[in-house]
């Protein structure tokens, strides 16, 4: 197992100069990946829900910085960290130009680049990028296909009932001859059983060991019998959750508390077979100092857990 941490693109530190900080930090502690991910809007009224009355959106999202230029800025900046994105709104995209943005970065980075893809739900963004919601499904599906054919040998070709490639070459492509690891965003029991028949890996959350391990046994008996080995693919769990200074009671969220606890909690993780955990408190301290010693002190307390694996984004054995 390894861990990540979400870069500060939205939220009350969001700037170039905090990104900058916690890329290079989270290097030097010893995080494995940082990751990124995709607003497309701050929709003004309340947001339809997945099994929840409309509300607004939390304040924080009111300004987030586009995942892939970040991932650009950080970089330059760093050497060794996976550059991942939880996740970019798949169907937001062309398919052939969000092929070249993620390969120019793969070639930039010498091949660090993992695609987080979701489907999207906020249904004003659906509105704004002129795309029907009725496209997720099987539409996703299909955009996924396009997007691998993009960084696949010349000359590309692809012909689906949403999108449609002419023979052309594509370049660049990605530095690893498979194509950059693709990771789905999933939580319902479908889009988990998605993940299993297309993706490289799964990028779930957890609010309990429970529900994890439900999630993680669903998605490797659905890569069984799509006639997959399970044990190629990545499971990459977010957990949005505070890291505290001290202990947490009553009520502590699964992957959320202390350093300590947390670290007790890693262990859990990895005996149902996650390979990383990435940290996104996108409500995080008020000073961001106070943030970055505590990634700091998490990173202290999991090292008797975490291993020295292949990584994020070795992607399919």
């Amino acid at each position: 197992m390894d861990l990540g941490v979400t870069l500060p693109t939205s939220g009350p530190s969001a700037s170039p100069e905090a990104i900058a900080r916690m890329a290079r930090e989270a290097e030097e502690f010893g995080y494995a990946a940082v990751w990124t991910y995709e607003r497309l809007l701050y929709a003004l009224g309340d947001v339809a829900q997945a099994g929840g009355p409309p509300r607004p959106l939390p304040d924080f999202y009111r300004t987030t910085y586009e995942p892939i230029e970040t991932l650009a800025y950080v970089c330059a900046m760093t050497r060794t960290v996976t550059l991942g994105t939880s996740v970019l709104g798949a169907l937001f995209h062309v398919p052939v130009v969000l092929a070249r943005r993620l390969a120019t970065l793969d070639r930039f980075s010498g091949g660090r680049v993992v695609a987080g893809l979701g489907q999207g739900w906020i249904p004003q963004e659906f509105a704004t990028a002129n795309v029907p919601v009725k496209r997720r499904g099987r539409g996703f599906e299909e955009f996924v296909a396009a997007l691998r054919a993009a960084w696949g040998p010349d000359p590309v070709e692809f012909s689906g009932r949403c999108y449609r490639i002419p023979a052309s070459a594509i370049n660049p492509k990605p530095v690893r001859p498979e194509g950059i690891p693709i990771l789905i965003g999933a939580l319902a029991p479908a889009a988990i059983e998605r993940a299993a028949r297309i993706g490289d890996g799964l990028n779930t959350m957890a609010s309990s060991p429970q529900r994890l391990r439900a999630t993680v046994d669903r998605f490797r008996a659905h890569a069984a019998a799509a006639g997959r080995d399970p044990a190629s693919l990545r499971i990459v769990v977010r957990a949005n959750t505070p890291i505290t200074d001290t202990a947490m009671g009553a009520g502590r969220p699964f992957l959320g508390g202390s350093p300590a606890q947390i670290a007790e909690d890693l262990r859990r993780a990895e005996d149902l077979g996650v390979d990383h955990v990435l940290f996104g408190n996108l409500a995080e301290p008020p000073v961001f100092d106070d943030y970055l010693r505590q990634l700091e002190r998490l990173r202290v307390a999991a090292e008797p857990v975490l291993a020295t694996p292949a990584g994020v984004g070795s992607g399919p054995a």
